[in-house]
């Protein structure tokens, strides 16, 4: 029987069900009937022309999801939070360029001046000017992109400025905002966030960018120019006390974070339009600080994969994956790569990436890999993705917005049809101003999937999380009781439709 009204009952149900007992305690014949009810009930909402959208976000804000592996802390945060950090850290945004005014003697004259007279706005001052805070917005995300009421750039060059605007207070109030970040994961019913939270210390070294430069260089050259100023880095004082503040500072802005609800690591990053020598240093920090704190559990490289260093040095960061790798064998590595669409660059550019990032790089976990179809290697690369249970995050509001991939042109179908583990993530939440529930009701309603799959792309979620193992058995058990509630509840819910 086609169940009707679900969505006036469903919030009822599942809090009337956060009581029941985890599924060890439950009887397992009623546990199972309560899943089948509850895959029943989904494939109800997405049978049809149209999916019924309204009762399925309602359905996927209140089931459990266990993760969101693919997750960059700054770009998590709403524009709103940000705006209200401007008088925390005493700067003031300017309400002709959008841009945060850091200079304190520059705020200090904004200040000074009549309130009519100030170019330069506090918190208060963006919040009160219905105008500069609506276009702020629209700078600061992507909000109203698509509703008329943006500057029309293209989407890419929209997404990856916002960065550039709240840069400044993203770079500080850490603790506020991995607070921040924790009370709506528990409002979103997820269990586990894996954030990229902080770009790793870096140092300069002009000859060791001629070097990496020098056309023809051997991978030999390569490695033991890499292996020489390693060596130097290693033993450098100034080096190393940047290295021990980057840790310690991220162990101090997590304390508390964790408890019986909520988990939360660490990925350091780094930045792939620097130099070679900044990328090279960073990297070796981000090794290092993985190897030194349990909070830190793996390594990333961010920045617009299509831009012109990204694209010139691709190969040779793999190299320096590859250098790293050797050295610090147990660092995890979750790296975007093929987060590109035909004509972001030239087609050449869309053939390899992903295959250098797992096999140069030893990449652990594929961010995107959106470029899959095109690369030369595509069915060598989804058998080795299976094979050696390498997961792709997949980011379905991001490649929509950034990069126009969607619906049958997105290559999760080609993961799914060949087996490659996959996850469901968010990206920059904040910036394209959506949920990991979203996620999940954008890939039901597209590709139609049956429950199995959804709850399996949950536990994949800590499956392939880069936690210890215990971490892991934990939260999985605590998923299990979650999902043992929320079926009940569907299940009851199911069975007072039917008896109207």
């Amino acid at each position: 029987m086609m169940i009707k009204s679900s969505s006036l009952l469903i919030a009822l149900a599942v809090a009337a069900g956060a009581h029941a007992a985890a599924p060890h305690a439950a009887p397992a014949p009623k546990a199972k009937a309560n899943e089948a009810a509850t895959a029943r009930h989904l494939a109800g909402l997405l049978a049809g022309a149209e999916p019924k959208t309204a009762e399925l976000t309602m359905f996927f804000s209140q089931m459990p999801k266990g993760g969101d592996l693919h997750h960059h802390y700054s770009g998590a945060i709403y524009a709103e939070q940000y705006v209200e950090w401007l008088d925390v850290q005493g700067y003031c945004v300017n309400k002709t360029t959008y841009r945060i005014e850091t200079n304190k003697d520059a705020v200090a004259a904004e200040r000074a001046k009549a309130p009519a007279d100030r170019v330069c706005l506090g918190t208060a001052e963006v919040l009160a000017d219905d105008a500069t805070y609506r276009e702020l917005l629209q700078r600061w995300s992507s909000k109203d992109f698509h509703n008329h009421g943006a500057l029309q750039s293209p989407p890419d060059r929209q997404f990856f400025q916002t960065f550039g605007y709240f840069g400044p207070v993203s770079n500080a109030n850490f603790a506020e905002g991995l607070r921040e970040l924790k009370k709506r994961a528990i409002e979103e019913n997820v269990g586990y966030i894996e954030t990229m939270f902080k770009l790793a210390p870096f140092s300069a070294n002009a000859d060791f960018d001629a070097k990496m430069w020098q056309a023809g260089a051997s991978d030999a050259a390569l490695d033991a120019a890499m292996a020489a100023w390693s060596a130097a880095l290693d033993a450098d004082p100034a080096f190393n006390a940047t290295l021990a503040d980057f840790v310690s500072r991220t162990a101090a802005v997590a304390a508390g974070i964790d408890d019986e609800r909520f988990t939360m690591r660490y990925q350091a990053y780094v930045l792939r339009l620097l130099a070679p020598s900044k990328v090279f240093s960073s990297m070796l920090s981000a090794f290092k600080a993985a190897g030194q704190s349990p909070l830190i559990v793996g390594v990333n490289i961010v920045g617009q994969e299509s831009a012109p260093v990204s694209m010139r040095d691709y190969a040779l960061h793999m190299k320096m994956f590859r250098f790293l790798k050797a050295r610090y064998p147990n660092v995890k590595l979750a790296l975007h790569a093929g987060e590109l669409a035909l004509g972001d660059v030239a087609p050449d550019g869309l053939r390899f990436h992903i295959d250098q990032a797992i096999n140069v790089a030893g990449a652990n976990r594929i961010g995107h890999g959106i470029d899959l179809a095109h690369e030369t290697n595509a069915p060598a690369i989804l058998k080795a993705m299976r094979a050696r249970d390498i997961a792709v995050e997949i980011n379905l509001t991001s490649n929509a917005f950034i990069s126009g991939i969607e619906g049958a042109n997105h290559p999760v179908t080609l993961y799914r049809q060949y087996g490659v583990p996959y996850v469901i993530s968010t990206d920059d939440a904040g910036v394209t101003r959506h949920t990991l529930a979203q996620e999940y009701l954008l890939f039901a309603s597209r590709y139609k999937p049956g429950y199995a799959e959804i709850k399996k792309a949950s536990y994949n979620s800590l499956r392939y999380a880069f936690l210890a193992e215990a971490d892991k058995t934990r939260l999985a058990h605590q998923l299990d009781a979650r999902y043992a509630a929320f079926e009940s509840s569907i299940a009851a819910l199911a069975a007072s439709a039917a008896r109207r």
